[in-house]
C-alpha cells in the first residue's frame, strides 16, 4: 500500500478529505488488479462500497427495457465510484467492467462503516460524492436530450481528458457510448484530428485543444 498512498492522495475526492481521514480510509482499503474484460462488479449487488481507479479504467454498464446492457459511461484513472449500503443506499446502480489492465483502490461497505464510526465528518464527504455521481448522471440525460451526436462525442472526450489525458478509448467504444455508429464517430474523429484539436492512437485519443472543442460544442449548438 505504501507505493499507492502518495498516488490516491492525489486523486481529487481524496484529496479534499481531512488528513486524518484520507489516512484511515486508506488503512482500510485494498488494492487490486485486474485484468482488462473482467468484472468488478454487477448491477443489483448487495455488497457494495467505494472503488477508486489507480490505473486503467471501467466500462460502467446499465440495464435498460428488455434485459439490454448499455454502456453508458467509462470511469478513468483518478475516477471515484460507488455507494453504501451502510449509509441509506441500495444496491448496485451499475455493472462495473476492467476496460483494460487495471490497478484499482477498494473500500468496503465495512471499512467505510468503520471508519466514520472514528471520523463522523466521512458522512458529509460520502454525500458529497453520491451528489457529484447524480450531477453525472443528469448531465448525461441532459445531453442526450439537447445536443446533437457529434456535440455529445466532444461533450464525452472533453470530460474523459479531464481526468486523464490521452483517454484510453477505442473509437467503436466511443460509438456506442455516444449512441452513433462507429463509421460516424471515426468520420467526426477525423475532422477534429484535421483541425489539429485532437490526435489519434491506437485505441487512445488525446486532445490537444481544449478549448478549440469547446468553442466547436457550443458552436455547433
Amino acid at each position: 500500500m505504501d507505493d499507492a498512498r502518495e498516488q490516491i492522495a492525489r486523486i481529487p475526492w481524496f484529496a479534499a478529505l481531512d488528513d486524518a481521514v484520507r489516512a484511515e480510509l486508506i488503512r482500510r482499503g485494498r488494492l487490486e488488479q485486474r485484468s482488462s474484460g473482467e468484472w468488478l462488479y454487477g448491477e443489483g449487488d448487495e455488497k457494495t462500497g467505494l472503488v477508486a481507479v489507480l490505473e486503467g479504467g471501467l466500462y460502467l454498464h446499465s440495464e435498460a427495457p428488455g434485459g439490454q446492457e448499455v454502456l453508458v459511461s467509462r470511469l478513468s484513472k483518478g475516477g471515484v465510484l460507488g455507494q453504501s449500503m451502510a449509509f441509506g443506499g441500495g444496491p448496485r446502480l451499475l455493472t462495473a467492467i476492467c476496460a483494460v489492465d487495471s490497478r484499482l483502490f477498494l473500500l468496503s461497505d465495512r471499512a467505510l462503516r468503520e471508519a466514520a464510526g472514528a471520523h463522523p465528518t466521512l458522512w458529509m464527504s460520502l454525500s458529497a460524492l453520491l451528489y457529484e455521481q447524480l450531477g453525472e448522471a443528469v448531465r448525461t440525460v441532459a445531453e442526450f436530450v439537447a445536443l446533437k451526436p457529434r456535440q455529445r462525442m466532444i461533450s464525452r472526450l472533453l470530460s474523459m481528458a479531464a481526468f486523464e489525458n490521452p483517454v484510453a478509448i477505442p473509437q467503436a467504444v466511443l460509438a456506442e457510448i455516444v449512441g452513433v455508429r462507429r463509421n460516424a464517430v471515426h468520420a467526426w474523429l477525423a475532422e477534429l484530428e484535421e483541425a489539429g484539436e485532437i490526435r489519434r492512437d491506437y485505441g487512445r485519443i488525446r486532445v490537444l485543444d481544449p478549448k478549440g472543442l469547446q468553442r466547436r460544442l457550443h458552436r455547433d449548438a
